[in-house]
């Protein structure tokens, strides 16, 4: 039987590889609401609750900004706000910030697009409840691009002090660009077992993939061109992403599920590490 992740399976913390560590951290406290958890060097932890890790920073010697769509590697990864108000305080605090805002109504969510000093998307959304997702005859959920209603964002904002993210902000999902979906499907579908909650490979080159019946928590799009190259070691963009596993045994069987697929997984202690195809490391760990 094909190994399924576990339906309690969500996203760890991710990092990230930046260019100059003093621009990206007054970025990221100042704009998106950060707090800074621990800094050694060229790497610091962010946090949203003072304890919690969700976007690891990396200052990269002589980095190379790699420029939007040109290669696989990081689309966008997104910061799951608990309420709908905590996302029109973000959009206020962005618009005071003079940050140019992308958005979009995807009816099971509503988004804000950005990105970071080095051209890293970042997607800040918020869901609607899950008993107002809709699923089409295929059984896959029904998302679209519709516009935010952006006068009842910044409505629920309003009187309201931005104080930073607040707590229960989460690493929601992430989103790739990809050179080559079928072996990407291989890899995050067959081997590492999640389920394919939309597909749009015909329509736009696209999957929506995740565990849990959740929306997606990974996103692959060929929009950077199919072939598409890996970004270069010295290249911004994300460095690895995590993936919790509810115990030690979930994490032992995706594991070995990955090696029965050809994958070199290595084991760290308590955590696993594989590549995917294109460049990008998984981190894999137990639920603490």
């Amino acid at each position: 039987m094909a190994h399924r992740l576990n339906p309690a399976a969500r996203l760890g913390e991710v990092k990230l590889k930046v260019s100059n560590m003093e621009r990206s951290l007054a970025f990221y406290q100042d704009v998106i609401g950060f707090q800074v958890l621990t800094r050694n060097g060229n790497i610091a932890e962010l946090t949203a609750d003072g304890s919690t890790a969700l976007v690891v920073l990396e200052e990269v010697p002589n980095a190379y900004i790699v420029p939007q769509r040109s290669a696989s590697g990081l689309y966008h990864y997104a910061i799951l706000l608990p309420t709908r108000k905590a996302l029109g305080k973000s959009l206020r605090r962005l618009l005071d910030k003079g940050i140019q805002v992308g958005q979009a109504d995807h009816w099971v969510s509503e988004a804000l697009y950005i990105s970071d000093p080095d051209s890293n998307g970042i997607e800040i959304y918020r869901d609607r409840p899950r008993d107002e997702w809709e699923y089409n005859e295929q059984g896959f959920v029904k998302m679209g691009t519709d516009p935010i209603d952006w006068h009842g964002l910044l409505a629920e904002a309003e009187g309201e002090e931005w104080g930073g993210l607040p707590q229960g902000t989460v690493i929601g999902h992430v989103h790739f660009h990809v050179g080559d979906l079928h072996k990407s499907k291989q890899f995050y579908c067959d081997a590492l077992g999640f389920d394919i909650e939309a597909d749009l490979m015909r329509q736009m080159g696209a999957l929506f993939i995740g565990a849990g019946r959740y929306h997606h928590h990974v996103g692959l799009n060929l929009w950077a061109g199919a072939g598409a190259p890996q970004v270069p070691a010295n290249g911004t963009g994300i460095s690895y992403f995590t993936v919790i596993l509810p115990n030690e045994e979930e994490l032992e069987k995706t594991a070995e599920s990955l090696e029965q697929h050809g994958f070199a997984v290595q084991r760290d202690g308590r955590i696993r590490w594989v590549g995917d195809p294109n460049g990008i490391s998984v981190k894999l760990e137990a639920e603490a």
